[in-house]
């Protein structure tokens, strides 16, 4: 039997990579540029599963559609499901799975080149030598080297940039809820309260995920903790982060850099060419606005690597689910 996958969100690229791992499972994919709301959720009409992104909207609605219309699975091709309502999938019966892990090295990688662009000013140096300026006003640096670095959340990703930093000689503060003291004791490095480590990092990094306790972590209270001219550079989730909050410290000089690849309400332009609209998002237009701001669009995973182990886990989610195999990466409610 050929079970119908109805794709949410598929970019050239995502069509291009699954279509490949496909080959060996033989799904019937039906590819929608969308993501999936309540305004387009018909088109998962007829589908046995949907995958779905970080952009997807599956609330209560969507769920109540999917089910009516037979959708049994939600395959997400992201480690993230904030924006799935678990409780309502569970309640009708419908299974999420989703990707853990795909590339911790993608996401740690990204993270170091946000920090290194933004200290030595190379996205204004590309501008400004293109226009034949070859001054290096306003380009002064620091060595990352003795720096002290805040990591928040030391997961796969966390741990991963960890080890980049402790290359580049920084010193590491380190938050998480579940402390793994093993790791610190091996990786030489310390674990802090997140007062401690707000006070004391030249840089903080956020890798932890979005939860109820993490929603904006990063607000006017925290940044007023923070040592002045702190850099803030977030690849996880948008919402860690009260982009208000962060561009008030960015005009009072608290917050002397800021790298983001997310922010809180990206799912309106992020993945999408803009370019000939008018941004009507104020507080996105006002972050572009700042010469040491980077916003990249929601980036950091996508490499190559990545790319092909989303594809690979997300068709074994959906065939471990079909054949009635154990879901090794499926997200249960709890109550």
């Amino acid at each position: 039997m050929s079970y119908k996958i109805a794709f949410f969100d598929a970019k050239p690229y995502d069509r291009a990579t699954f279509d490949k791992v496909n080959e060996k499972y033989g799904f019937e994919l039906m590819y929608h540029k969308e993501h999936l709301d309540i305004n387009n959720v018909l088109l998962a009409s007829g589908a046995d599963a949907v995958c779905i992104f970080v952009n997807a909207v599956v609330d209560v609605a969507v769920v109540e559609k999917l089910k009516l219309y037979g959708v049994k699975l939600i395959a997400l091709r992201s480690a993230g499901f904030n924006n799935v309502d678990i409780a309502a999938a569970a309640q009708h019966g419908i299974k999420v799975v989703r990707v853990p892990d795909y590339s911790p090295h993608a996401i740690a990688e990204h993270t170091l080149a946000l920090m290194l662009c933004l200290n030595r000013k190379v996205h204004r140096a590309f501008l400004r030598t293109r226009d034949s300026n070859f001054s290096l006003l306003g380009f002064e640096g620091f060595d990352m080297y003795g720096k002290t670095i805040g990591v928040i959340g030391t997961g796969k990703i966390g741990k991963v940039a960890i080890g980049l930093f402790k290359g580049l000689g920084m010193n590491v503060l380190a938050y998480d809820l579940y402390p793994d003291t093993a790791y610190a004791e091996s990786a030489g490095i310390k674990y802090a309260t997140l007062d401690e480590l707000y006070a004391n990092s030249d840089i903080i990094t956020l890798h932890c995920p979005l939860t109820k306790e993490t929603e904006y972590l990063i607000c006017d209270e925290s940044i007023n903790k923070m040592k002045d001219g702190v850099m803030i550079v977030n690849t996880g989730r948008g919402k860690l982060i009260h982009t208000k909050h962060l561009i008030e410290g960015l005009l009072s000089r608290k917050v002397g850099y800021a790298g983001l690849d997310v922010y809180e309400e990206e799912g309106a332009y992020f993945y999408e060419d803009h370019s000939d609209a008018v941004m009507t998002d104020d507080v996105l237009a006002r972050l572009l606005s700042f010469n040491n701001v980077i916003v990249t669009s929601h980036q950091a995973f996508f490499t190559q690597e990545a790319m092909s182990n989303i594809a690979q886990t997300t068709m074994d989610n959906i065939l471990d689910f079909f054949e009635g195999r154990e879901l090794k990466n499926e997200v249960v409610y709890k109550m």
